[in-house]
């Protein structure tokens, strides 16, 4: 590909779909690189094992002591995870924020720490673009484990998501909405850029590193080397480069493009969860419902607990049969098949944990990746007292057995942080990297520290104040 561009973006996801349309849309010659295929609704389909396929990074795994792993899940496809995930629209609290600046020295444009107030304006222009709406339609199986909560003194309340009204409740969010009712960088930021016509979208090719040159004044980013669909290697020029490929694959891009940062591939947060699973007497059909229509918020912050609780939710049944387990561990022969009878009656509660950033991607002595989790006793504390506090609310409902899974990190955060000091981050408050110009991060590698809720909403967020410093950045150059 000879034609330069304006700012080629690696990542097609919650970063790097919002800041490739924004700049796009703004009359920039954009080019997007996405390692997986340009599917849309009439592609999806509820079949979990081909999604699992055609939709998903292949699996990762960090072990933990004593045998046990930690799995990551992302998506590969255009839109990255936002075309995978439950779409739930959450501002991050306010504490969350203020962690930020103690962990690296964030500040804003002022000097001052940076808070939730210098994301507000960005928040505003996402959720108009998603049409963020709160989602008060719940099913028989919301209701079951609500008597639950409220038998232990809490409660839930309606979830906030980019959800329109053309969803249909079908549960088949993690495969790809078929309706488009879910809305994704796919379908909103890129669809818009692609019929615009100023959004060079390639897809299937896997970025090998960033093109770097010496200028004479320092190290600029000059353009982005890759593996093409048809196995060819590539390059393609640019002014600007945006990594925004993931919290690992990002780190990865970064290490293998030379830089020498040390805080590359820390500091990742995992924001651990569980899926905890209880067991009823009727019907719940928990799996053809909006997947989290629900949550409560009273442990969210760390000082009441540090975790926050969705409801309900439910794994399709080949991902339900391979990871329930209980004090016994992994269920297996007679009450693994019981259990699948009875998937129909089964409520779920996901439990999400506020970590400490203690997980890390590195490259060894073959170049392949290298994911560690270093879980410290207040975050095990939190994972302890989150699914004690899931199994209470599930037995107080009237559940007769209650199973959960092992600990998953799909909300994958950190490792080229932001900030103010070069020794504790990656990147500035815009995003541009400590040591290379003209480079920048544009995903959740961006969060000096994990939120405790969903955190699709803040990097879109981030990424939109990305776009606009590069906006502003080409238009001073021009």
């Amino acid at each position: 590909m000879h034609e330069r561009f304006d700012v080629i973006v690696v990542g097609s996801g919650a970063g790097g779909g919002v800041i490739a349309s924004e700049l796009a849309l703004a009359g920039r010659r954009v080019l997007l690189l996405e390692a997986g295929r340009h599917l849309t609704s009439q592609d999806f389909k509820r079949w979990e094992v081909k999604a699992n396929h055609d939709l998903y990074w292949p699996m990762r795994f960090a072990p933990l002591p004593g045998g046990d792993v930690v799995a990551f899940l992302s998506g590969k496809a255009v839109g990255g995870s936002t075309t995978i995930n439950t779409k739930v629209a959450l501002r991050a609290h306010e504490r969350d924020i203020a962690k930020w600046h103690a962990a690296s020295g964030l500040t804003n444009d002022d000097g001052e720490p940076f808070s939730l107030a210098d994301l507000e304006p960005f928040y505003d222009r996402v959720e108009k673009v998603l049409t963020v709406r709160e989602r008060g339609d719940w099913g028989k199986c919301i209701h079951t484990a609500q008597a639950g909560f409220r038998a232990l003194g809490t409660d839930v309340e309606p979830v906030m998501s980019y959800t329109d009204a053309n969803c249909m409740s079908y549960g088949s969010c993690l495969q790809g909405c078929p309706t488009d009712g879910g809305k994704s960088t796919m379908n909103t930021y890129i669809a818009r850029a692609l019929s615009a016509g100023t959004l060079t979208l390639a897809t299937g090719v896997q970025a090998r590193r960033v093109l770097v040159e010496d200028t004479g004044s320092g190290p600029r980013a000059a353009g982005v080397e890759y593996l093409a669909a048809d196995g060819c290697v590539q390059q393609a020029r640019a002014r600007l480069v945006v990594a925004a490929a993931g919290a690992f694959n990002t780190s990865l891009l970064l290490l293998r493009s030379g830089l020498a940062n040390a805080a590359i591939g820390r500091h990742v947060g995992l924001h651990p969860l569980r899926l905890v699973y209880g067991l009823f007497d009727e019907i719940q059909d928990s799996h053809r419902v909006y997947p989290i229509s629900a949550h409560c918020m009273q442990h969210q912050v760390d000082e009441d607990g540090g975790f926050v609780l969705e409801t309900s939710t439910i794994m399709d049944p080949v991902a339900f049969g391979t990871t329930i387990r209980d004090e016994n561990g992994p269920l297996w022969g007679r009450p693994l098949i019981e259990a699948l009878r009875a998937y129909r009656r089964w409520v779920g509660v996901l439990a999400m944990v506020n970590d400490e950033n203690n997980g890390s991607v590195t490259l060894d002595a073959d170049g392949q990746e290298r994911i560690a989790v270093d879980f410290q006793p207040s975050e095990h504390a939190r994972l302890d007292a989150a699914l004690d506090f899931s199994r209470r609310v599930l037995e107080a409902a009237g559940a007769s057995q209650v199973c959960w899974t092992g600990i998953i990190s799909t909300h994958t955060q950190g490792g080229c942080r932001m900030g103010d000091d070069p020794g504790r981050s990656v990147v500035d408050r815009n995003g541009q990297s400590h040591e290379v110009q003209g480079l920048y991060v544009g995903d959740g590698s961006l969060l000096p520290r994990t939120l405790s809720v969903n955190p699709s909403l803040t990097i879109m967020a981030l990424a939109t104040r990305v776009a606009m410093h590069l906006e502003e950045e080409l238009s001073t150059a021009a």
